[in-house]
C-alpha cells in the first residue's frame, strides 16, 4: 500500500550537506526520555480535562479517558515497534514515509508540526494567567510574558540538548511530585457522590447522572480525555540523540505512558470527587479550585498552583523541543526549506527553535486564545495518530521480514485499535469547536499545496529517512525481478 511517489534529487546537495545539520548523538538514556515524555504531558493534568465534564459529565469523561488512554497505549506500543526499525529525528514522518511514500510521510509530518506548534502557543498563554494569579512580580498575563517564555526556553535548547533534557527532566519531577501531594490532600474530602453532580439533560439521548449530556457527550469529551496523554507520543523525535535508541526509545516509551496512566486516574477522580465535578468543569485551575472549598487559599493549594506552574513550564519547554526536532527532520530531507534545518555549533537546529517560537510568540500575543490554539493542535494530533497507526499496520503486512527488535504486542490488532479510536477522536474535534478544526485544516491545506507544488520535486536522497525508503523500493525491484 502506497500513496503516490514523488521525485528525489539525486545529487544536488554540497559534500557537507549532512554535516552542517547533525544532532548531538548520546545524550540522553531511558530515563531522560521517560521524563521528556512525561513532560510533554504533564501540563494537562493541572488544565483543560476539567472542561470535558461540561462536555459529557463525570461517566462522560470517565469512559472518554478510558477510551483515549487505550487509544494511546496502543499508538505507543505500535510507535515502540517503528522507532526501533527506524531511530531517526523524523519519527512519525519517517515511519509514515516509508509505509505510505512521500505523500504519506508529508500528511503525517505536517500533522505532527501543527500539534508541536501550537500546543506551546497555548500554553505561553496560560502560564501568563498562572503569573497573573500568582501575582509573581506584579505581572499581568500579556505579551511580555509570552516573549519571555519563548526567549528564555528556546535560549535553553540552543544551549544543548543534554543541558535541555536535564532542565525538563527537574522541572516536571517537580510538577508530578505536586500532584502526588494533591491527591494525598484532597483524598479526605472525597465524596463519591460529588462525582455525579453536574445537572441532567433530560433530552440528552441516554442521559443520567453519569452521563448527563447523553451518550453524545462521551464522544464530545473525547478531546479533552485526550489531554491527559497529548504529547507523549513525540519521544521518538529524540531518536538522533539518544544512546542506543532501537533499546531505550521502547523502553522510555513505555514507561511514560505507564506514569500517564497512573497520573490520569489520580488526578480525574480525586479532583472530581474533593469538591465535585460541577465546581470543578469551568476552573482555568481545578486542582486549586478542588482544595480550596471556601474559596479560601491554603498552604496547599498555593503549592499545587505553583506546581501547576512549573507544570506548564515543562510541557511547554518540552514541545518546543518536538516541534524543532520534527521540522529539522522534514526540513533535512527537503520537505520544508532546507535552511531550517542548519545545526549550530553546539548541534542544535537553532532555525527550527527561532521560527516555530516566532510563529508561536506571534499567535499567542495576536488572539490570546489558548483553548482555540490547544484545538487546533488536537485536531493535528488525531490526525498524525491516524496515520501512524495505519503505517504500522502496513508495514507489518507488506514487509513482514523486516527485522524489528521490539515488535508490538498483539501486532496489527493494536494498531488497528489506535487507528479506530483515532479517527473517532478526530471527527469528535468538530463536535468541539468547528471553527478550531477548519482552521487546522486550511493550514494543512496550504501545506500540501506548497508539497505538491513544489517540495516533492525537491525531496533530499541522503536523508536518513529518504534512504530508508529508497532501500525498502530496491528491495522489493530485486524481488520482482
Amino acid at each position: 500500500m502506497s500513496l503516490p511517489s514523488a521525485s528525489r534529487e539525486p545529487a544536488g546537495e554540497p559534500d557537507d550537506y549532512l554535516e552542517r545539520r547533525k544532532l548531538r548523538r548520546g545524550s540522553a538514556g531511558w530515563l531522560l526520555l521517560t521524563g521528556l515524555g512525561v513532560a510533554y504531558v504533564v501540563s494537562g493534568d493541572y488544565s483543560g480535562w476539567n472542561f470535558g465534564l461540561a462536555e459529557g459529565g463525570f461517566g462522560g469523561l470517565a469512559i472518554a479517558m478510558v477510551l483515549m488512554g487505550a487509544m494511546y497505549t496502543c499508538m505507543v506500543f505500535a510507535l515502540a515497534e517503528l522507532s526501533s526499525i527506524l531511530p531517526t529525528a523524523g519519527g512519525g514522518y519517517g515511519f509514515a514515509r516509508r509505509a505510505l511514500g512521500p505523500w504519506g510521510g508529508f500528511l503525517t509530518g505536517t500533522a505532527i508540526l501543527i500539534e508541536y506548534v501550537l500546543a506551546p502557543a497555548a500554553i505561553s498563554i496560560f502560564i501568563g494567567d498562572y503569573v497573573e494569579s500568582l501575582g509573581l512580580f506584579g505581572l499581568e498575563s500579556g505579551w511580555p510574558v509570552y516573549l519571555a517564555c519563548f526567549v528564555v526556553f528556546i535560549g535553553i535548547h540552543l544551549w544543548g540538548v543534554g543541558e535541555a533534557l536535564r532542565f525538563s527532566f527537574v522541572v516536571t519531577g517537580i510538577a508530578v511530585a505536586a500532584l502526588v501531594v494533591f491527591a494525598l490532600a484532597a483524598l479526605p474530602q472525597f465524596d463519591a457522590s460529588s462525582l455525579d453532580d453536574i445537572p441532567v439533560d433530560s433530552s440528552a439521548l441516554g442521559a443520567s447522572s453519569w452521563l448527563p449530556m447523553g451518550l453524545l457527550g462521551i464522544w464530545a469529551a473525547f478531546p479533552f480525555g485526550m489531554w491527559f496523554f497529548l504529547g507523549v507520543e513525540g519521544v521518538p523525535l529524540a531518536a538522533e540523540e539518544t544512546r542506543e535508541p532501537a533499546r531505550t526509545l521502547p523502553r522510555a516509551i513505555r514507561w511514560s505512558m505507564g506514569i500517564l496512566v497512573v497520573l490520569a486516574l489520580m488526578t480525574f477522580v480525586t479532583a472530581a470527587g474533593a469538591r465535585g465535578s460541577s465546581a470543578v468543569q469551568d476552573a482555568g485551575n481545578p486542582l486549586v479550585e478542588a482544595l480550596q472549598p471556601d474559596g479560601e487559599a491554603t498552604v496547599l493549594s498555593r503549592i499545587v498552583n505553583y506546581a501547576g506552574l512549573a507544570g506548564l513550564i515543562a510541557s511547554f519547554f518540552s514541545l518546543i523541543y518536538a516541534g524543532s526536532r520534527q521540522l529539522f527532520a522534514l526540513s533535512r530531507a527537503g520537505y520544508l526549506p532546507r535552511f531550517l534545518s542548519l545545526t549550530s555549533s553546539r548541534r542544535a537546529p537553532y532555525l527550527g527553535l527561532v521560527v516555530p517560537g516566532a510563529i508561536g510568540f506571534a499567535l499567542a500575543a495576536s488572539t490570546g486564545n489558548g483553548a482555540r490554539m490547544l484545538n487546533i493542535a488536537v485536531f493535528g494530533a488525531t490526525i498524525s495518530y491516524a496515520l501512524m497507526s495505519l503505517s504500522h499496520i502496513v508495514l507489518r503486512r507488506r514487509e513482514p521480514e523486516l527485522p524489528r527488535p521490539y515488535r508490538t504486542p498483539g501486532g496489527v490488532l493494536t494498531s488497528s485499535v489506535a487507528l479506530v479510536l483515532a479517527c473517532a477522536a478526530l471527527v469528535a474535534t468538530f463536535l468541539v469547536d468547528v471553527t478550531a478544526a477548519f482552521i487546522a485544516l486550511a493550514v494543512y491545506i496550504v501545506a500540501l499545496a506548497y508539497f505538491g507544488l513544489y517540495s516533492r520535486k525537491h525531496l533530499v536522497a541522503k536523508a536518513p529517512e529518504e534512504e530508508f525508503a529508497a532501500l525498502a523500493a530496491a528491495e522489493a525491484e530485486l524481488t520482482r525481478d
